[in-house]
């Protein structure tokens, strides 16, 4: 069942959103080499608490972290650890917040120092395919309209659209229905109605599509190696369109 939220559930989760949006914000200032992702994911902490919320992610189906750290070839749900950002790394961090009982999630693939030709054009990718899909919400259009939109930017430009992992709804819930494919038929689905707050996430390989889990059954990496690239938005459906959860207002 797909849950339509209040106003009054919305604004508890625009506040989970500024807070995600806000240690985006902090993750952008600190990402550069010689970092570690440990310490990343205590900065994360740090600010999500000092804001009367809570890390989603920590304790979530015994994750160990408040954030999730993928490196390179890691697609999703890479332990913060030990290891240093070099320059010319590329770096998802998936963050989420709970606030009075609302969640909010977030991820961005973030460049450390220099990149490569290829891996810029990646990055570029995959933030074009999530606004090429969160264009299109509205109320009455079928959802995997979005997923077709976000899966002709990516195959146009010569990657690969990764199949296993989705997108979902969001609520009192990290997970809810629906799931949301990055790839699909246009035209089919379930309706968006205003109420429906989605988490879109495309997840993107420079190679073949195909990915495996690590032995520590979480961190999921490209079975070819090659790099990878994930952003995610937390949005609302409104009445004549959508509404971005997870990103700050733009300054006068």
């Amino acid at each position: 069942m797909i849950i339509c939220k209040s106003e009054s559930e919305l604004r508890y989760m625009r506040e989970a959103g500024r807070i995600v949006a806000e240690t985006h914000r902090l993750m952008t200032q600190a990402v550069k080499p010689g970092i570690t992702t440990r310490e990343l994911d205590q900065i994360a902490e740090t600010y999500i608490r000092s804001q009367g919320a809570a890390p989603s992610f920590k304790g979530y189906n015994g994750f160990p972290s408040s954030i999730c750290a993928s490196v390179n070839d890691e697609l999703v749900h890479g332990f913060p650890g030990s290891r240093k950002l070099n320059e010319g790394d590329i770096i998802s961090i998936d963050i989420g917040a709970e606030y009075e009982g609302y969640h909010g999630d977030s991820a961005w693939t973030y460049a450390v120092g220099a990149v490569s030709d290829e891996v810029q054009k990646l990055l570029d990718v995959t933030e074009a395919s999530l606004y090429a899909g969160l264009q299109l919400i509205k109320p009455d259009v079928r959802l995997y309209t979005i997923s077709h939109a976000i899966q002709k930017v990516i195959e146009d430009a010569g990657f690969s659209v990764v199949r296993e992992y989705v997108g979902h709804g969001i609520g009192a819930d990290l997970h809810e229905e629906p799931q949301i494919p990055n790839y699909g038929i246009p035209d089919r689905g379930p309706r968006l109605k205003a109420g429906m707050v989605l988490a879109i996430e495309p997840m993107v390989n420079i190679g073949e599509r195909y990915v495996r889990t690590l032995e520590d059954n979480w961190t999921v990496v490209t079975e070819d190696g090659s790099w990878c690239a994930h952003f995610e938005h937390t949005v609302a459906v409104t009445e004549d369109g959508f509404e971005i959860l997870t990103i700050l207002p733009q300054q006068p």
